[in-house]
């Protein structure tokens, strides 16, 4: 007699018809609907385990089944229920404001294709749910001494990979591209002197290279890994054939970071497209609507965070003020005569 299959605990329809529906109709990456399903999963294992005080480090955590949600569960939650979600991130779980935006964002989508799409609420619960208020923090950079420093340890690594190593680091730092439009890299996105990716929301654009990178590509070819009959397209090859992945580019970027005596806690891949706008900008005299157009961003509102002035610029602005150059001595008074 077969065995019969256990009903996974870890979702419930409703969930699995959301997800299909941003992945399929909103064409939301393969990343983002991991995000989504993580913080919808964490959501309602809250709701779930608040009775029993448990907390995701509990053993009993994983084994919180959710997939007792149906409609009448929807139907039974309240806006109070989403608060105490949002509090329980920031009191007892320390959450950044960063992260509990991001995870109310995901409750926002889910009851409005709850109520819109799924017609399964009435009402939109979520509907009023403010995002936290977030810290404004300028993007954390490298330098470019710090940049030069970074691409001299990759040059100097005699490992096989290092060429393959070296066009990566060169491709983040001219020409601002994500992780992951960088590991979706293809040899048939390659023109010469242009590169076509593939961004947020399935969004195509094409990225112009200069000198650099298509010398470091033209270095790296040579040396790439035969890839496996399903990757062969892959620019990107790992040791073991297959298209480079986000964790392994990740590990490379951490490795030549410490090689170039930088701090791998402060830097990261995302930081190094922090460090082509801002180089772009600051040396380029890059305009603001070309650096949205490099970047893909869909407005420019996201742009201008790159566009943070340094303090070298703060104190050109004050020398150049045209008191400065006044250099009168103060007029004497007839007390000091």
């Amino acid at each position: 007699m077969a065995s019969q299959r256990k009903q996974p605990i870890d979702t419930f329809q409703r969930l699995e018809e959301f997800l299909g529906y941003i992945r399929a109709i909103l064409e939301r990456s393969a990343g983002t609907v991991r995000q989504y399903r993580y913080d919808l999963v964490l959501f309602f294992r809250f709701l779930i385990a608040d009775d029993r005080k448990l907390q995701p480090e509990d053993e009993e955590w994983s084994s919180i089944d959710i997939s007792i949600v149906d409609d009448s569960f929807l139907r039974s939650l309240q806006l109070s229920d989403l608060y105490s979600y949002i509090t329980w991130l920031a009191s007892t779980r320390k959450t950044s404001p960063a992260t509990r935006a991001r995870r109310t964002s995901s409750l926002r989508t889910f009851f409005d294709y709850l109520t819109t799409k799924a017609h399964v609420l009435e009402e939109n619960i979520a509907l009023n749910l403010e995002l936290p208020k977030q810290l404004k923090r300028l993007p954390r950079y490298l330098s470019l001494d710090e940049s030069r420093d970074l691409l001299q340890a990759a040059s100097n690594d005699d490992s096989k990979l290092s060429t393959r190593d070296y066009c990566i680091l060169t491709l983040f730092l001219n020409c601002g591209m994500r992780l992951s439009e960088l590991c979706g890299i293809n040899l048939s996105d390659w023109r010469e002197n242009t590169l076509v990716v593939l961004g947020k929301g399935g969004k195509e654009r094409t990225i112009y290279l200069n000198g650099a990178c298509i010398a470091a590509i033209r270095d790296y070819l040579p040396d790439r890994i035969k890839p496996i009959p399903s990757d062969r397209d892959a620019m990107f090859i790992s040791r073991l054939g297959k298209r480079i992945t986000d964790r392994a580019v990740q590990n490379i970027i951490k490795k030549y970071i410490r090689q170039a005596g930088l701090d791998p806690q402060r830097y990261s891949t995302h930081k190094l497209r922090h460090t082509a706008a801002t180089l772009m900008y600051q040396y380029g005299e890059v305009d603001i609507r070309s650096l949205q157009a490099i970047l893909g961003h869909s407005t420019v509102a996201t742009t201008e965070i790159y566009t943070h002035i340094d303090n070298r610029s703060l104190h050109d602005a004050v020398e150049q003020n045209p008191l400065n150059f006044e250099r009168n001595r103060p007029r004497q008074t007839v007390d000091d005569e």
